[in-house]
């Protein structure tokens, strides 16, 4: 893909948000979560304006004194090109808060008890209509807008936010190239039929507007082919990756794993902050620590994370007081009752196990519920366990962070539902998320392995993860839009 052909990235969350100082400016702040860091390093790699959703009264002040366009703001050293979208507060409330999180989050992570919940209503209906179907529209127009100034452009979109967005802009601008990436998993077919048949169709004819569609893993790949051919009947070449979309047009079908920058991690282990907090580990561990650091969000299994803790105490009595479990939890989404419910039972559980098991001067957990990031990467440093036993997960960036900067030939025990689990699984310790029981014996093993094994395992894990950056990630990518755009057969590309 040439240099000079225009790149425009959307997403819902962009790359910075605003927040009034005490001074009366409005300053950018880092925005958060896992895609912005992914982006941020495709910006690094290539100049592209970005296109978000305004979130904040902030930021729409930002887009209302810019009249809508886009502008250019400086952010740790970086300069991004941005255009932020304000769309109808009532719109947007629909299209995040009912639609987006939790009916397309949950059914993509295998969330809903089924026989309880969802229950599709008129309200539900209506969200999807006049929230999520307005906003993907007005994100849309502002990528329309800004095209109108080139005879050609990539158009990469992001994540689940934005399935409808694609149809609009293919049926105005056919001669745009259209690549979305969904960072979340893909569920396989009967998932998706919790969702009514128009919506469920009007959502894959959204996707299936795109060039090239791509996942973190080949799992997901394989569950989106397997979709299309078994809720819709269409033709699905599984080897090459290829689904004939409805209107007859060829969609690549793709899987490029997201890494991390290692050396800009490693060289984030060693801000000041982070050695000040690891003499407060060092000081305060006991022979063992265990770790997690995770969003409080209900695909991360915490709950049964922490009855496996309950589970090995119980069973292994020799390590009462010479264990530590820190759990590093972001509290998340407490918008949603489902998310504010949970944090409470974790909160309940947490209790129980400490009353149960703890003595005067030894609490087994300890949680916070805070976001640090020097704080977690201390702790990163020095664990003997990580756990990661997500019930799905779309890659997670924290099995790849921990054991990178770990200095104490830590193991890792990790969900085989998430998608770190393709790249990482001959080092970790894999686990059934559901199966509390394998999950104990797996802290135990993990507690009393061989120091060979370990440094076995940790430096396999280290290897894999320092292989690749998101300079490689990005330029996979790039070569599969340049090859498509070029007219090649799918197989003659890199394998995927």
């Amino acid at each position: 893909m040439s240099e000079r052909t225009p790149l425009i990235l959307v997403s819902n969350r962009g790359p910075c948000t605003f927040e009034r100082a005490t001074d009366g400016t409005l300053r950018p702040r880092r925005g958060g979560g896992g895609l912005v860091t992914a982006l941020t390093g495709l910006v690094h790699h290539r100049d592209a304006l970005w296109i978000a959703s305004a979130m904040s009264e902030e930021d729409a002040e930002v887009a209302e004194r810019h009249g809508g366009g886009a502008f250019t703001v400086e952010l740790d050293d970086v300069s991004y090109r941005i255009r932020l979208v304000v769309s109808d507060p009532t719109a947007y409330d629909r299209f995040y808060n009912v639609i987006a999180n939790p009916l397309l989050w949950f059914i993509q992570h295998y969330l809903w008890d089924l026989s309880n919940a969802p229950e599709i209503r008129r309200a539900e209906v209506e969200a999807y209509e006049y929230g999520y179907r307005v906003v993907n529209e007005d994100l849309a127009a502002a990528v329309l807008d800004e095209a109108r100034a080139f005879d050609e452009a990539v158009v990469m979109l992001h994540d689940y936010h934005l399935y409808v967005a694609p149809k609009v802009i293919r049926r105005e601008r056919p001669d745009l190239f259209l690549h979305h990436f969904v960072h979340i998993p893909w569920t396989q077919p009967d998932a998706w039929r919790v969702l009514p048949a128009d919506i469920r169709e009007d959502i894959y004819e959204g996707v299936l507007a795109n060039d090239i569609v791509a996942f973190h893993t080949r799992a997901y790949r394989r569950n989106f082919l397997l979709c299309c051919h078994e809720l819709f009947g269409l033709e699905v070449d599984m080897e090459a990756g290829v689904v004939r979309a409805p209107d007859g047009r060829e969609v690549w079908v793709r899987a490029y794993p997201l890494p991390i920058s290692a050396q800009t991690f490693q060289r984030t282990a060693q801000r000041p902050a982070v050695h000040e907090y690891e003499r407060e580990i060092l000081r305060r561990r006991r022979e063992h620590l265990i770790l997690r650091v995770d969003r409080a969000d209900l695909s991360k299994n915490i709950l049964r994370g922490f009855t496996a803790f309950d589970l090995f105490l119980e069973q292994h009595p020799e390590f009462r007081e010479q264990v530590t479990f820190i759990a590093h939890l972001i509290p998340s989404r407490q918008d949603v009752p489902e998310y504010r419910e949970y944090l409470e039972r974790i909160e309940a559980l947490v209790a129980v196990v400490n009353h149960r098991h703890g003595t005067t001067d030894w609490m087994p957990i300890e949680l916070r519920l805070r976001e640090n990031l020097e704080e977690a990467i201390a702790a990163y440093k020095h664990y003997d366990l990580l756990i990661v036993n997500a019930i799905w997960d779309g890659m997670n960036l924290i099995a790849k962070e921990g054991p990178l900067v770990n200095e104490r030939n830590g193991v890792s025990l990790l969900s085989e539902n998430t998608g770190a689990h393709e790249e990482l699984a001959e080092f970790a310790l894999s686990v059934n998320p559901f199966d509390v029981q394998e999950q104990a014996d797996a802290i135990h093993r993990a507690l009393t392995m061989s120091a060979e094994e370990r440094a076995w395992r940790a430096q396999g894990l280290k290897r894999i993860i320092a292989a690749r950056d998101p300079g490689h990630w990005v330029d996979d990518q790039l070569a599969d839009i340049e090859a498509k755009r070029a007219g090649r057969d799918p197989l003659a590309a890199r394998p995927h």
